[in-house]
């Protein structure tokens, strides 16, 4: 079993700690609306299962459960809602109980979860190995991540905390910050919550929005490029995955001007100095987070402003996020064992032995790196249509006359090829609705979809429009809906 006792012997090195997972026995399961964001880890653990409330692979993954029958639910306007729909069915529940090992339904790992979610799982006899929802929402709050990150000695964009009553009130508080300002909500996608203003005609159009808050960051408007990075909390310390780029409001893939839309992993990203100072940031970061209570695994977004190439902290994601699978399985994860890996040790109490400094050193290095990328692909138009026709998950192969084919079903990116084929993992299904915003689904490839100055390369653009093609829908005539299925439509708004 996964669980420590005075028995558990005591892993030394990556080894140990590598052969351990391979042979647990333990259950262990990631719930939520897709198997995203753990993609392949069920590679390195043996029993993890994905409970997903969207298959994605037409049920062709071997270690993925989707309930076949819909029950009767309210509407989701969450992932939360997703899971805590997903622990109360039926066929979940059978599931967990006929894999119990000695009686124990095991561990339960999730992207997005509140009080009942923990809850559900507790009445399953499910361990939730994460922080509290509670710890994790007070973390989330962008408002208290730049309070944490003061404390841990990690920059910030300049700005000013403080409730909004109007536009002339905004001016005078962010006196002495510019003209062009950037205004965030505490909680949410920073693609809907994050408000760029330079007049007045700009702000009356989020008013209501920023004006319903208690507490708001308000930050000079920079112009900078956006990176991602992943750290995990232990009691050895907090290890750092390297820095990764991150692709930002791209109109082909996102409606929203702040809308992360994907990443890209490869050697030497940025300069020595910037990587040594996210670096540094990060450990200093993830120090700070276990004294306010909290271990396991975190991201961070970083801002680095092109006018001073300054780094500042950007935003907080305490859990796994979208980047985990470039993080989990790059050249250096395969080398030794992914970061994911020292997130479980510490939520299930495993006693283990590692250098922390020298392990996040030895992944930094250039020779230890692999170049992958994704692109997160999104609806733009202001239309509502039903697919017809969606791309399946899996490889898909790229002609000469920029045509996209499927190769062949697989459930995992390294199974990728080679620089002309790209992994698929479908979001939006056959029968589904789309709307602006709606997430179509996630291409993951070899090498970079951006030149050096963070614009989308020809590569990309083909990959986009290739895969777009193969989606084929019916415009619906919102008029002729009735009123609860504009109501049903307006919540699976909320969902994305």
């Amino acid at each position: 079993m996964i669980n420590a006792s005075s028995e558990q012997k005591k892993l030394i090195g990556l080894k140990e700690i590598k052969s351990f997972f391979k042979d647990n026995k333990t259950p262990i399961y990631f719930i939520s609306a897709t198997n995203f964001n753990l993609l392949g880890m069920d590679e390195w653990i043996s029993n993890l299962k994905f409970i997903s409330y969207k298959d994605s692979y037409d049920g062709k993954h071997p270690n993925l459960f989707s309930p076949k029958e819909e029950i009767s639910h309210n509407e989701f306007t969450s992932i939360e809602d997703i899971n805590n729909y997903l622990l109360l069915h039926p066929e979940v529940i059978e599931y967990i109980n006929a894999h119990k090992v000695n009686g124990k339904a095991g561990k339960a790992l999730f992207l997005m979860f509140d009080k009942k979610t923990e809850q559900l799982a507790k009445i399953l006899g499910l361990e939730v190995c994460f922080p509290s929802a509670e710890l994790r929402t007070f973390l989330d709050n962008k408002v208290n991540t730049n309070r944490i990150a003061e404390k841990a000695g990690v920059a910030c964009v300049p700005y000013v905390l403080s409730k909004v009553y109007n536009y002339e009130h905004l001016r005078k508080i962010s006196k002495g910050l510019t003209e062009k300002l950037v205004v965030q909500s505490p909680y949410g996608d920073s693609g809907h919550t994050t408000f760029f203003i330079s007049d007045e005609e700009e702000y009356n159009q989020y008013a209501a929005e920023i004006e319903k808050e208690d507490e708001l960051k308000i930050m000079k408007q920079i112009n900078c490029y956006g990176t991602a990075i992943e750290g995990c909390v232990t009691q050895h310390g907090t290890l750092v995955a390297p820095l990764m780029t991150e692709l930002v409001g791209f109109k082909s893939l996102t409606p929203y001007k702040g809308g992360w839309c994907g990443n890209e992993m490869y050697p030497n990203a940025f300069n020595a100095d910037i990587r040594e100072k996210a670096k540094v940031y990060t450990k200093r970061f993830g120090d700070q987070l276990r004294a306010e209570g909290y271990k396991g695994y975190f991201e961070l977004d970083f801002l680095i402003d092109q006018d001073n190439n300054e780094i500042y902290l950007g935003e907080l994601n305490p859990r796994v996020s979208g980047v985990t699978s470039l993080t989990n399985h790059n050249k250096y994860a395969k080398q030794d064992v992914p970061l994911f890996l020292f997130h479980l040790l510490e939520w299930m109490n495993i006693p283990y032995e590692i250098d922390c400094d020298a392990l996040t050193n030895r992944w930094a290095e250039a020779v230890n790196m692999d170049s992958w990328s994704q692109l997160v692909i999104k609806h733009t138009f202001k239309t509502l249509e039903m697919t017809t026709k969606v791309p399946q998950s899996g490889i898909w192969e790229m002609k000469n006359n920029g045509n996209i084919t499927f190769k062949k079903s697989d459930t995992h990116h390294q199974a990728i090829g080679g620089d002309n084929e790209a992994f698929f993992l479908q979001i939006t299904q056959k029968d589904n609705y789309l709307y602006q915003g709606a997430d179509l689904g996630i291409l993951i490839l070899r090498g970079r979809l951006m030149s050096d100055e963070f614009e989308l390369s020809e590569r990309a653009k083909r990959w986009i429009k290739a895969l777009k093609s193969h989606y084929k829908s019916d415009i619906i005539d919102m008029s002729e809906l009735s009123a609860e299925e504009l109501l049903e439509l307006e919540q699976s708004f909320k969902v994305s």
